[in-house]
C-alpha cells in the first residue's frame, strides 16, 4: 500500500481501518502468511551482550542499558555483561549510557535470542539526553525535525531552583512566569499559560491552571529528567499544546534484579527552605514497584530592597506509589500520587509612610504592619491557598504480533481553595473553592514497519467537570468540557534523511452553567443558590455552550550530513480552544487582586510556525542555532481597562483594577544560539542566547503606537555563560566532582505592552551564580553520598524579572509608581546532600 495515501485519508477512516483490518495490515508487513492465511505472532526473545571501553577493551561495570518504549533497564555486571530476558518481539530503540562516556543509541529487532555488544568512547562534549519519549515513540533527538531539548537528573540536581519549572527556566527558549518562589508557569518562545501543555510521565497534567498564579502541581523531587518540545505540538497532544510541551519524567524503575533508592535533603538560606525526599524501588522477575515521600517548607523570601516579602511562605507535602508488570506481551504500570500545598497569597500592600508590608485583619479592610515575627514565621497566615492534586493513571503497552497498542488512562482531581477572610471564625471559609475532575485517555496503535515507513494511529482526549459553588467569591462559572482528537503520524528514514509528519482533527465541547448568589444568613457571605432561591439573587454567569474544532498538522525533515553536522526544518500548525477564564471570567480573583472579564465570542487560536535548526558537534566544540517564525490568528491577551475619567477602571468591592481579555493577530519570531567549548575533557565553557520578538498584529495601523504594538509578557533577550571544571580523586574517595561559576544576564525589555498600564518596561540585570559538589565513595568505589553547595545571585542584586507578577504588586490599587513593585529573590545559598542506594536483590 502506498504510504503517502495514509496522509490524505481522514483520521476517522484510520480507526475504521485499524479496528477492522488487522489481517490486511499484517499482509503488507510480512507478519501474515499467504500460505496459512493466519497471523504469525513471533515468540519473545532476549537481548544480551558485553560493554567495553574503546581502545582499552576493558569491561565497563555499572553501565545502564535501557529500552525506553518498554520502560525496561538493566546494568552491566563486574565483567561488563548485561542481559534482558522475556522481551517481546519487535524493533526497539536501545540506549546505552554511563557517566563520562558518549551515549549510544541503536535500533534493534528482537526475535528470539539477540546478542549485541557495545563499545563506549570518552565523552569530551557534555551531552544532554539523546533520546526523547514525549512523541509517538522513543526517538533520537538528532533525528527528530521538531525542536526538542532535554535535561537530565544531573542538570536538575546541580542547578539551584525553588520549584521544578524554575529548574528549566534557563534552558534556551524556555522561561517562567512567576508569583514568588514556589509558583511558576512555563513559557516557551514567548508563549505560556494554556498554550503550554505540561505532561507527567507522558500523561496530561490537569489542574486549576487557568490563572497566571496557578503553578504546576508536581513533586519536584520526583522528576528525573525533563523534555521540552518547542513549537506547536497539537498534532500529538491536541488543544493546550499550541506553543509546546513540557514533559516531566519521574525516576525510572529499578533495573531488573536490583533495589535502588535515595534520601535527599536541602536547606536554602534566603527563605529558610527545608526540603527532603525519600525513595525506594525494586524490580524482580518483571515485577516492579517504587514509593516516594517528599516535603518542603519555607518562610517569606527576602531581597535588599523589600526585606522579607510578606505572604510568600509555603508548606508542601507529596507522595507517590508505582507498580508495574513486564511480560512477553508488553507491560502495564499503575501510578498513584498526592500533591498537597499550602501557599500564602501576597497582595503587596504596604504602609505608605514606612514602606513596611501590612496584613489585613478585618473584613472591612483594616490592616496592621506585619511584625518581624510574622515575616520570619513558617505558619500560614489567613490569606493563603490550599492546593490538593490527586492522580491515578494506568499506562499499558501491548505487543500484537509485529505491532503495538499503547493505552493510557488517567484520573486527576484538583481542589483549590483560596482563603480570603481574615477574621475568626470565618478564616476557614474559602473565598474561591474550585473542584476539577479530569478523565484522560490516550490510545496509540503502532503499525508494523513497512518498507521503512512507520505509521502511528491514535486518539486522545479527556472529560472534565469543574465546580465552583462552595466558595464565597466567583470569578469563573462551573463547567464541563470534553475533548477528542484522532490523529496519524508517519515517519520514514532514507539513509541520513529523516522525514516526519501527520494530521489531526480536534473537537472540544464546552458548556458552563448559570450561577446566582445571595448572602448566607449565618455568615453574611455570598453563597451560590439555585432554582426557586434565585429570586432576588445576584446574577454572575449565564448558561453558555460551544464546540471548538480545528485541523492541525506538521511536516518536517532532518538531514545528518555527517555524525557531527545536522540540519532540521519543520512546518507545523497548532490549535488551542479558549480556556474557562478567557470565555467566562467575571469577578475579582483573590489571588491576583484584579477584576477579570472574559468573552464568550472568542474563536480558537491557530498558529503556523516555521523552524530551522543547525547543530555541529566535535570532540572539543558543540554549537547550535535554531530560528523560528510563528504567526497566530485569534491570539488572546489580557488588557488593563482605562477609566472613563482617566486612570484605571475600577470594579468590585473594594474596587480593584479591571482587566479584559482581547483577541487579535500576533507574530512571534526569534531563536536560540549555543556554543560549548571543551578544550580538555574536564573544562567546560558553555554559552547560550535566547531571543523572542512579539508583535501585536491586531491593532488598526492608524491606532498603532509604540505603547500597543508589542504583545504583553514577552521575556527579554537573555543568555547564560558557565565555566565549569570537573574533577575527581578516586584515591581520596572523591568522584563526579565539579566547581562552576555562572553569569545569567537579561537585557532590558522595552518592547512591552505599555497601553493602559497593562505592563511596564523592565531594566536589564546580571546575576552571578556558583556551585561546587562531589560524590564520596567507600573503599570499593561505591558512592556513599553526594554533597552540593550552590549559590544564586551571589552579589545580592535587586532586580525585577520582567516575567514576575509580583513586579506589579504596588502599595495600593491607586499607587502608580512602578518602583513600588516587589523585587525578586536576593542572594540564596543552598546546601544539599543525597544518599543513594543500589543493591542486588
Amino acid at each position: 500500500m502506498d504510504p503517502i495515501k495514509f496522509i490524505t485519508i481522514p483520521c476517522a477512516l484510520f480507526f475504521t481501518f485499524f479496528l477492522g483490518s488487522h489481517p490486511f495490515i499484517f499482509a503488507q508487513t510480512g507478519g501474515y502468511s499467504a500460505t496459512s492465511k493466519k497471523i504469525i505472532i513471533p515468540e519473545g526473545g532476549s537481548l544480551s551482550g558485553r560493554i567495553t571501553e574503546k581502545d582499552k577493551g576493558t569491561a565497563l561495570p555499572g553501565v545502564t542499558v535501557y529500552i525506553p518504549d518498554l520502560k525496561l533497564g538493566v546494568t552491566t555486571d563486574s565483567a561488563g555483561y548485561y542481559k534482558f530476558n522475556n522481551l517481546p518481539s519487535g524493533s526497539f530503540l536501545v540506549e546505552v549510557h554511563s557517566i563520562g562516556y558518549k551515549a549510544i543509541t541503536r535500533s534493534l529487532f528482537i526475535s528470539g535470542p539477540v546478542s549485541q555488544d557495545f563499545v563506549l568512547t570518552d565523552q569530551f562534549v557534555e551531552e544532554s539526553p539523546v533520546v526523547v519519549t514525549g512523541q509517538s515513540k522513543a526517538t533520537q533527538i538528532k533525528r527528530s525535525p521538531v525542536p526538542i531539548i532535554a535535561v537530565d537528573h544531573d542538570y536538575i540536581t546541580t542547578n539551584l531552583s525553588t520549584n521544578i519549572i524554575d529548574a528549566i527556566a534557563r534552558v534556551p527558549g524556555v522561561s517562567a512566569l512567576t508569583t514568588g518562589p514556589n509558583v511558576s508557569k512555563p513559557y516557551i518562545r514567548g508563549l505560556g499559560y494554556n498554550r503550554i501543555l505540561s505532561l507527567y510521565d507522558g500523561v496530561r497534567q490537569e489542574g486549576q491552571q487557568w490563572g497566571d498564579e496557578h503553578g504546576i502541581e508536581v513533586d519536584q523531587y520526583s522528576v528525573d529528567r525533563i523534555e521540552v518540545i518547542k513549537g506547536p505540538s497539537s498534532l500529538t497532544y491536541g488543544s493546550d499544546a499550541l506553543a509546546g510541551v513540557v514533559n516531566l519524567i519521574p525516576t525510572r524503575p529499578a533495573p531488573e534484579g536490583r533495589i535502588i533508592g535515595d534520601i535527599q535533603a536541602e536547606y536554602q538560606t534566603n527563605n529558610g527552605l527545608f526540603g527532603g525526599s525519600g525513595m525506594v524501588a525494586a524490580t524482580k522477575n518483571g515485577f516492579e514497584w517504587m514509593a516516594r515521600a517528599s516535603h518542603k517548607q519555607a518562610t517569606n523570601y527576602q531581597n535588599k530592597i523589600d526585606g522579607r516579602v510578606f505572604n510568600t511562605a509555603y508548606n508542601e507535602t507529596d507522595a507517590s506509589l508505582a507498580l508495574g508488570l513486564h511480560r512477553g506481551w508488553g507491560y502495564t504500570h499503575l501510578n498513584l500520587s498526592l500533591f498537597d500545598d499550602l501557599q500564602e497569597i501576597p497582595d503587596g500592600a504596604r504602609d505608605s509612610a514606612t514602606g513596611k508590608f501590612t496584613q489585613t485583619i478585618t473584613e472591612a479592610g483594616d490592616v496592621r504592619i506585619a511584625s518581624d515575627a510574622d515575616l520570619k514565621s513558617y505558619a500560614m497566615t489567613p490569606l493563603h491557598q490550599h492546593v490538593q492534586h490527586y492522580r491515578a493513571y494506568l499506562t499499558n503497552d501491548f505487543i500484537l504480533g509485529s505491532s503495538r497498542l499503547a493505552v493510557n488512562l488517567g484520573f486527576q482531581r484538583s481542589v483549590r481553595r483560596e482563603f480570603s477572610h481574615p477574621e475568626e471564625p470565618y478564616q476557614r471559609i474559602a473565598g474561591l473553592y474550585l473542584q476539577l475532575n479530569s478523565y484522560t485517555y490516550d490510545i496509540k496503535y503502532y503499525l508494523p514497519e513497512f518498507d521503512g515507513w512507520n505509521l502511528t494511529l491514535g486518539v486522545d482526549g479527556m472529560y472534565q467537570d469543574n465546580k465552583v459553588d462552595k466558595g464565597t467569591e466567583f470569578v469563573i462559572p462551573s463547567y464541563h468540557q470534553s475533548d477528542i482528537g484522532p490523529f496519524s503520524l508517519l515517519k520514514k528514514t532514507f539513509g541520513n534523511l529523516d522525514i516526519a509528519g501527520g494530521a489531526r482533527f480536534d473537537s472540544r465541547s464546552f458548556r458552563n452553567y448559570a450561577l446566582y448568589s445571595m448572602p448566607n444568613p449565618e455568615t453574611g457571605f455570598d453563597m451560590a443558590v439555585y432554582g426557586a432561591d434565585t429570586a432576588g439573587a445576584d446574577f454572575h454567569f449565564a448558561n453558555y455552550s460551544h464546540t471548538f474544532t480545528g485541523f492541525t498538522g506538521s511536516i518536517g525533515a532532518t538531514y545528518n550530513f555527517t555524525e557531527r553536522f545536522s540540519l532540521k526544518a519543520n512546518l507545523s500548525r497548532g490549535f488551542r480552544a479558549p480556556n474557562i477564564a478567557e470565555i467566562g471570567a467575571n469577578g475579582v480573583h483573590p489571588g491576583t487582586g484584579i477584576y477579570q472579564i472574559g468573552s464568550g465570542d472568542f474563536k480558537p487560536e491557530f498558529s503556523l510556525q516555521e523552524d530551522i535548526g543547525l547543530e555541529y558537534t566535535s570532540p572539543y566544540v558543540r554549537t547550535g542555532l535554531s530560528v523560528f517564525n510563528n504567526n497566530i490568528s485569534n491570539y488572546i491577551y489580557n488588557q488593563r481597562l482605562p477609566g472613563s475619567a482617566g486612570g484605571d477602571s475600577l470594579s468590585g468591592n473594594p474596587p480593584v483594577p479591571t482587566y479584559k481579555f482581547q483577541q487579535g493577530k500576533a507574530q512571534l519570531y526569534g531563536g536560540e544560539f549555543s556554543l560549548d567549548i571543551h578544550p580538555v575533557r574536564t573544562l567546560h565553557f558553555e554559552n547560550t542566547v535566547s531571543a523572542v520578538y512579539a508583535l501585536n498584529k491586531g491593532i488598526d495601523p492608524k491606532l498603532k503606537t509604540n505603547d500597543n504594538k508589542y504583545l504583553p509578557f514577552i521575556p527579554p533577550v537573555h543568555g547564560l555563560s558557565e565555566l565549569r571544571l570537573d574533577w575527581e580523586s578516586r584515591s581520596s574517595h572523591i568522584v563526579n566532582g565539579f566547581v562552576k561559576v555562572q553569569v545569567a544576564w537579561y537585557a532590558s525589555q522595552n518592547r512591552a505592552y505599555l497601553a493602559d498600564n497593562t505592563e511596564s518596561a523592565t531594566p536589564g540585570y546580571a546575576l552571578f551564580n556558583a556551585g561546587i559538589g562531589a560524590g564520596i565513595t567507600n573503599g570499593k568505589g561505591k558512592t556513599l553520598c553526594n554533597l552540593y553547595i550552590m549559590g544564586n545571585n551571589l552579589f545580592d542584586v535587586a532586580y525585577f524579572d520582567h516575567m514576575s507578577r509580583l513586579k506589579y504588586f504596588l502599595y495600593s490599587s491607586t499607587d502608580t509608581n512602578p518602583a513600588h513593585g516587589i523585587h525578586n529573590m536576593g542572594r540564596n545559598i543552598a546546601f544539599k546532600i543525597d544518599f543513594p542506594l543500589d543493591l542486588k536483590l
